[in-house]
């Protein structure tokens, strides 16, 4: 005896071993024995074999005209025998009955299930929609397949084109563009990017990765809603200082500037004076959320994405020729020894004198000038004279803080490898991809820089411990300690920073182009007004949920951004390999892989990976041929053809808090953020 019965959605046969009052053991033609219910089993028979009925039926449930099916079954609800006798007109044979049991079952817009071999008529009209929906599905997968074919010829369809970084980066897996990728791709055996770039979807490289970010992180477009910078109510008192500030020439948001007073006396003051934004600004307001939203101002070479609008920016930066209101930190120093007296935070407006541009005045601002009096005399700008004091003396006091900072580190920091800038030539907006390059270099540590980020770093640490002193929560960088794999984290606590050797450290000094600086300074300025109440006043208390999420967005987006910056100036230095002709580079060997090893460019910001090294350690220097160019990949192999000397110790090793994972990333710094706030954490504005 053998059985048709109903299993998880589909009809199976199989022979009945033995039975029972409310269920049968089957085996089915596979061997495997199941129980099935009584209720489940539609059919009985001897022959033929169950495959044979089911095959035989399934071939004549095809010939069924359903529409024909459907008025000939009986209203109400029915069995698939009573349609058999109807549609067959005559007594149905078995293979008449599984064909209408099998028509029916596939049918369901025709007929629903209302049981075990059971049915009932759907409404007319719901026939018709459900024809129509799959008439539309036919024409769709027409349309799937005429597109999976033009891909897989080399053309990519304006459709597929429109949706491609949909397709590549956040696929709907419904959507016929989709289906048409994956199906080509399977078809021609090619990942799905290669697919694509071969027919032609992508145009431009440099589009191609400006505008993934664009459609990751700015899916609305980068522009601004209507926003009026609100202004201070506070009447702030003017400070009786002459403060400069020190940045690239591209730097628009110019957050920091330096004063100091009393040389000569034995006594000198140093003013950190920064940008205040917060004291306008309120957390919940409209342009609030506009850089809560952004988190960060978006830099790549010959571009930016700014935190806030231009209008906001110009509200605030410290523009030359203004008195600009501040929150500043002034530290008292001994004139001789250096020693901190101690430190005050005022809340005011201070007279901003020159808008000092590192990138124009490294080659007279030196060493030498520094700590010469008279040295590059004819040389030296007149709008400089009056500065030449104070700058000295920060250059003396950057020099001891860093010594200081060092004891505590347990290791002098290590600027062995320089800055790269680039400059993008006839570039008057958003670049193209097509402008020329020119790739520059800064060393690490520079005077200037040296002075900018020691101030920075004296003001973040000193802000920092003061909130924590008040019990006022913050958002703070620390790090546990110097040992291999221990990183950068951010919290709300302040702990010790070892990479900087301090004891606490709060982002604070760059409130127009960071997030997380604007939050720190809210809360600094109700410390300045409010003293050991401040946790009570600050509009983030201890253990705040809102302070929380900003940390984890910030940083999720900093990183994005980084890694953006990063994937930029790697793509221009590849064009800039391209633009010289370069074909071969000398390099470091900086990490072993296992068919090959890292190396990093000598004169050049790539990091990228090499063959053909065996018998080579880390820090040998080689000369490399390199292979072809992928700007989509923005990868570049190479191949070892010369061993050179092997470099010095203090060469190879690494001291710039990058973890070893992280180095075959473009080592590089845009335009931009060549000014201090772009340096490496142990080299912070």
């Amino acid at each position: 005896m053998f059985v048709l019965f109903e299993e998880a959605g589909k009809y199976l046969g199989g022979r009945v071993l033995s039975e029972a009052e409310a269920s049968a053991q089957v085996e089915l033609e596979t061997g495997k024995r199941v129980k099935v219910k009584s209720a489940n089993i539609v059919l009985r028979f001897e022959k033929p074999a169950p495959a044979e009925l089911i095959a035989e039926g399934r071939a004549l449930a095809a010939t069924v005209d359903l529409d024909l099916a459907w008025e000939f079954a009986p209203e109400g609800e029915f069995g698939f025998d009573e349609l058999a006798t109807e549609y067959f007109q005559a007594r149905p044979t078995l293979v008449q009955q599984a064909a209408a049991l099998l028509a029916l079952f596939d049918a369901p817009h025709y007929f629903r299930r209302a049981g075990k071999g059971r049915f009932k008529k759907a409404p007319a009209e719901i026939i018709q929609q459900a024809l129509a929906a799959i008439e539309k599905k036919k024409l769709v997968q027409a349309q799937i397949a005429e597109w999976a074919g033009q891909l897989a010829a080399g053309v990519c369809p304006e459709p597929v084109r429109e949706q491609l970084f949909k397709i590549l980066f956040k696929p709907d897996k419904n959507a016929p563009e989709y289906k048409a990728v994956v199906d080509a791709a399977r078809a021609t055996q090619r990942p799905p990017l290669e697919l694509l770039k071969q027919a032609g979807a992508i145009d431009s490289a440099y589009q191609f990765h400006w505008r993934r970010f664009l459609f990751e992180n700015f899916p609305k477009g980068t522009g601004f809603p209507a926003l009026q910078a609100p202004a201070i109510a506070d009447e702030l008192p003017l400070a009786d200082v002459q403060a400069f500030s020190i940045d690239d020439s591209q730097t628009t948001e110019i957050d920091d500037a330096l004063s100091v007073q009393g040389l000569g006396s034995g006594t000198v003051v140093v003013g950190i004076h920064i940008a205040a934004p917060g004291l306008a600004l309120v957390p919940g307001s409209a342009i609030d959320q506009v850089a809560r939203a952004r988190m960060s101002t978006v830099y790549m070479p010959g571009h930016k994405i700014t935190m806030l609008p231009d209008h906001v920016v110009e509200a605030y930066t410290l523009q030359e020729g203004r008195d600009c209101p501040a929150v500043s930190l002034y530290a008292t120093f001994d004139e001789a020894t250096l020693a901190l007296q101690g430190t005050e935070t005022r809340l005011e407006r201070v007279p901003i004198v020159a808008n000092l541009r590192h990138d124009q005045l490294d080659s007279v601002i030196d060493q030498a000038w520094l700590e010469d009096p008279s040295a590059g005399g004819a040389e030296t700008p007149a709008a400089l004279a009056p500065l030449r004091a104070p700058l000295s003396f920060l250059f003396r006091l950057a020099k001891q803080l860093k010594a200081q900072r060092e004891v505590v580190r347990g290791k002098p920091e290590n600027f062995s490898r320089p800055d790269y800038t680039f400059r993008l030539l006839g570039n008057d907006g958003e670049p193209t991809g097509n402008e020329q390059v020119q790739i520059g270099t800064r060393q690490r540590g520079a005077p200037l820089d040296l002075i900018v980020s020691e101030a920075m770093i004296l003001a973040n640490s000193s802000w920092g411990g003061w909130l924590g002193e008040l019990g006022v929560p913050g958002l703070y960088r620390s790090q546990a300690s110097l040992a291999p794999g221990i990183k950068v984290r951010m919290g709300t606590r302040a702990l010790p920073h070892a990479g900087l050797g301090v004891k606490s450290y709060a982002w604070s000094t760059s409130p127009l182009r960071r997030y997380t600086d604007l939050v720190n300074q809210w809360q600094i300025i109700a410390a300045a007004r409010h003293g050991k109440t401040a946790a009570l006043a600050a509009p983030f208390k201890p253990k705040d949920a809102d302070l929380f999420s900003i940390l984890s967005g910030f940083d999720a987006a900093y990183s994005t951004y980084n890694g953006h910056q990063g994937g930029m100036e790697r793509f221009w230095t590849l064009k800039y390999l391209q633009q010289e002709g370069i074909t071969e580079l000398e390099a470091a060997l900086i990490k072993e892989l296992p068919n090959g090893a890292l190396a990093r460019a000598d004169q050049l910001p790539l990091v990228f990976e090499v063959t053909g090294t065996q018998g080579l350690q880390r820090g040998a220097r080689v000369r490399v041929r390199l292979g072809e160019i992928d700007e989509i990949a923005l990868d570049v192999h190479g191949t070892v053809i010369e061993r050179l000397d092997a470099a010095p110790a203090d060469a190879a090793a690494d001291d710039s808090g990058e973890d070893e994972e992280e180095v075959a990333g473009p080592i590089a710094i845009a335009v931009d953020l060549a000014d201090s706030e772009a340096a490496p954490e142990n080299a912070p504005a």
